[in-house]
């Protein structure tokens, strides 16, 4: 190694010379100080791929993971743009030593140590991906029209496969979470043909081993029909569906509560709904945003903002987000522990939002009511769908 090159250069040469003879392990970069906050490591591995030697980056958000493939002349670019920017430390693990960057003080110092790993990176790929739901044995994603007769999943179907285990994905903890004496009913509110309520009601039964009861809830009649006839064919004994609308539901005994893409205010009906039952947990995708924009167009009130707002792309995006925004203040007046986050990449659909209510033992949060009424006042709101749909009555202070 050449001393005399600025430390940046000699780990990074350590690395080339780690990928040229094959001794290298792995990468890691530690204390973020970035710019988005929600980056909080990255981690790089060797992996072929189509033949090709790829440096393999896996990038850790806050809600999401995120992975790019370079070459080996790429990926080193990309590193050093990435330990100048965004991480204070960096770690070399090869076969022969480890090499630490560390840039925390005045100068950056490097500092080697025995190899903590005897054994290179295994080169594959394209292992085996474990899902939380598998196409083999799911005879519910054959008469879905997921997978074919013989378990594989239909070209035509493959996002939709994805998609499936990717809210499941999410789901899976959040419900295992619950205990298993307050998870006795899950209730998918505009469950449509069903692809999610199925998955669910399989992750439940399947998985968590647990004697819980899904019931779909959709306003078509054929559907209805369609997904009883298909649960009671593939065997899933523990799922039912329910027709009706989502406002007219009895959510009695909904221990959790979901609803992805109900449009609009059906998205509040269903989070009233599980408000009113006491739900331990609410999960909702919300789709259009009709109504606040609504308001704060035909309010013309002004604040801070109209130099963004008189944009009508901006009006829209503005609008999604205090919509959602209140929402979550709402639940946490009644109790709830929120979350909103991307759930999926905006490249796969600009409805990628996701709310996670989670009941707490604290009562309602009075100050969470405040902070919607400044906010209905800033934005010239009279009222949101939700206040009305779960009784609050707040008046605009003067």
């Amino acid at each position: 190694m050449d001393t005399s090159l600025p430390k940046i250069d000699q780990f990074l040469a350590a690395l080339e010379a780690a990928v040229a003879d094959g001794t290298l392990v792995r990468v890691a970069l530690r204390m973020p100080f970035g710019a988005d906050e929600t980056l909080k490591s990255v981690d790089i591995k060797p992996a072929t791929i189509r033949d090709a030697l790829k440096l393999s980056f896996t990038f850790h958000h806050q809600t999401r993971d995120l992975t790019q493939n370079h070459p080996p002349a790429g990926a080193i670019g990309q590193l050093r743009r990435l330990i100048d920017k965004d991480f204070r430390q960096a770690f070399l693990f090869t076969t022969a030593f480890d090499l630490q960057y560390d840039a925390q003080g005045k100068a950056p110092r490097l500092k080697q140590t025995a190899a903590t790993s005897k054994e290179a990176a295994t080169l594959a790929h394209d292992r085996a991906k474990v899902r939380p739901i598998e196409a083999e044995g799911r005879p519910w994603l054959a008469a879905l029209g997921v997978t074919g007769a013989d378990g594989q999943v239909l070209k035509a179907s493959g996002d939709k496969f994805r998609q499936i285990n990717r809210y499941v994905e999410i789901l899976g903890p959040l419900l295992k979470a619950i205990p298993e004496d307050r998870l006795r009913k899950v209730v998918d509110m505009g469950a449509g043909k069903g692809y999610l309520t199925f998955a669910v009601a399989d992750y439940l039964k399947q998985t968590l081993h647990r004697p819980t009861e899904v019931v779909g809830v959709e306003f078509r009649p054929d559907l209805v029909e369609f997904c009883n006839t298909t649960a009671g064919e593939t065997g899933t004994d523990n799922l039912s569906f329910a027709q009706g609308t989502i406002e007219s539901f009895d959510s009695t005994g909904a221990d959790a509560l979901i609803a992805l893409h109900a449009c609009d205010t059906a998205t509040d009906d269903a989070i009233a709904k599980g408000i009113a039952a006491g739900s331990e947990l609410i999960v909702v995708a919300p789709c259009c945003h009709k109504q606040i924009r609504r308001e704060m167009e035909t309010s013309n009130a002004g604040n801070a903002l109209d130099f963004v707002t008189r944009h009508g792309i901006f009006l829209e995006r503005q609008a999604e987000m205090v919509t959602d925004a209140m929402r979550a203040m709402i639940l946490e007046h009644f109790g709830y522990s929120t979350k909103v986050f991307e759930f999926i990449s905006d490249v796969h659909t600009p409805k990628n939002v996701l709310i996670v209510a989670t009941k707490t033992k604290r009562g309602k949060d009075a100050g969470a009511l405040k902070k919607l009424l400044d906010a209905k006042e800033f934005f010239g709101i009279r009222k949101h769908y939700l206040e009305d749909a779960v009784g609050l009555k707040p008046e605009l202070q003067p």
